[in-house]
């Protein structure tokens, strides 16, 4: 049993039920009141033992969680791609784990959040979380007062998001999850070892870059290894010079003729075909390519140049093959909103940035939850036909007790 015990079981549905149920807030005290409106007190302790003390195995519920909705994800098309991203929770104060001042995607800007890194399995239908790990900062990797209040296990030390990321896709390949085209923003794109180490995995992907990166044009590549003058030790290194040298993707974008710029359509939108114009082109990424021994092999740079912008606005390198056309490598690339969708849709919906605890366990456990929530609600979709009307809630929320009045509530009077 993943749960361990079978006294978890039933706490675990109560949970989950409080999650799909309308609500405000889907901390542990009001959901507690919804699912048990009849006895609060006990159901609130229950609840916060299973998430906050239990121990557990999140792999465990998530491999259970998968093979109960990845079949009803593909029974809409085959797995098409694996979706890196992280998600911020804004936090007040400096004792919830991993909490410090970092960039934070949900307010767009340097703020006190917690961040964790998650892959998804996605196909234009839908897109399921498989991992999920809160990033660590290193001031909070390094300090072992902090880690042993807050429950840190000790095996794991500082990592990288890219890094973090990398151990997910080991792990889901080890899991034998059906693989796709591993798809990120330029957050990650412009880490070279985070790509390299998607290539050791014999995996293609499709990851944004920076406008500063640096690329040798079509037909272009750093200057062979300098033969060997019969003194001294060999030279082993490509190399470049003042007039051979990369330039970056920005100027590189500029510079393309009129001609290379095409209009692409990747999906109908909500209410009108989603459409820009791209430009792909196939360069060598030239990122410390100085200290190697051979250039590096040729990639797609995909470049986006929406009507009436004054510049191109985003570019991507891909390893698919050298045959993809244009119009399934902007596919790909766009095939990544999945995630912005679904993440959001958790948030709103399930309540994913709503726990309330401090700990390592809880904040792993109530993100398990709500992934098993999310799935199971995929799961529901995916049984109604595409031409079927939307069916009614099939949970309907209890009423709460007069005399309940979760915490952070308006006095009544």
């Amino acid at each position: 049993m993943a749960l361990g015990h079978a006294d978890r079981v039933a706490p675990l549905r109560r949970y989950c039920t409080g999650l799909l149920l309308p609500g405000e807030r889907k901390s542990i005290e009001p959901m507690a009141a919804r699912v048990e409106p009849g006895r609060v007190g006990a159901a609130h302790q229950s609840l916060h033992h299973l998430i906050a003390k239990a121990d557990w195995s999140d792999a465990a519920v998530l491999a259970v969680v998968r093979a109960q909705v990845l079949p009803a994800i593909q029974e809409r098309g085959p797995i098409q791609a694996w979706i890196v991203d992280d998600t911020g929770f804004p936090k007040k104060g400096t004792h919830s784990v991993g909490v410090a001042r970092q960039y934070c995607g949900q307010l767009g800007k340097q703020e006190n959040c917690q961040v964790a890194v998650s892959l998804s399995v996605a196909n234009q239908h839908a897109s399921l979380p498989v991992a999920w790990r809160l990033y660590l900062p290193k001031a909070w990797a390094e300090d072992a007062a902090r880690r042993a209040k807050a429950g840190v296990p000790d095996e794991l030390h500082f990592a990288t998001k890219p890094q973090i990321a990398l151990e997910q896709m080991r792990r889901a390949q080890a899991d034998g999850i059906p693989p796709g085209t591993v798809l990120a923003d330029a957050g990650y794109g412009v880490d070279t070892d985070f790509r390299d180490g998607i290539t050791g995995l014999g995996l293609r992907y499709v990851v944004g870059i920076q406008s500063s990166a640096s690329l040798w044009p079509p037909g272009q590549a750093p200057l062979p290894v300098k033969p060997h003058g019969g003194r001294g030790r060999p030279t082993t290194r490509v190399r470049r010079s003042a007039e051979h040298k990369p330039i970056s993707a920005g100027e590189l974008a500029a510079s393309l003729p009129k001609g290379a710029w095409r209009r692409v359509t990747w999906r109908q939108g909500t209410h009108a075909p989603l459409a820009s114009r791209f430009a792909a082109i196939r360069v060598r990424p030239a990122h410390r390519d100085y200290q190697a021994a051979t250039p590096r092999a040729e990639e797609w740079c995909l470049t986006e140049w929406p009507v009436g912008e004054a510049e191109p606005t985003k570019s991507w390198l891909s390893t698919l093959p050298a045959s993809t056309s244009r119009a399934s490598l902007v596919r790909h690339a766009m095939l990544r909103w999945r995630i912005e969708r679904d993440c959001q849709e958790m948030k709103q919906e399930i309540g994913l940035g709503h726990y309330e605890g401090r700990g390592w366990r809880g904040f792993h456990h109530h993100a398990t939850l709500c992934i098993a929530a999310y799935g199971f609600l995929i799961a529901e979709r995916a049984a109604i036909p595409p031409s079927a009307e939307r069916r009614t809630p099939f949970i309907q929320a209890p009423d709460l007790p007069r005399t309940c009045r979760p915490r952070g509530a308006a006095d009544p009077a």
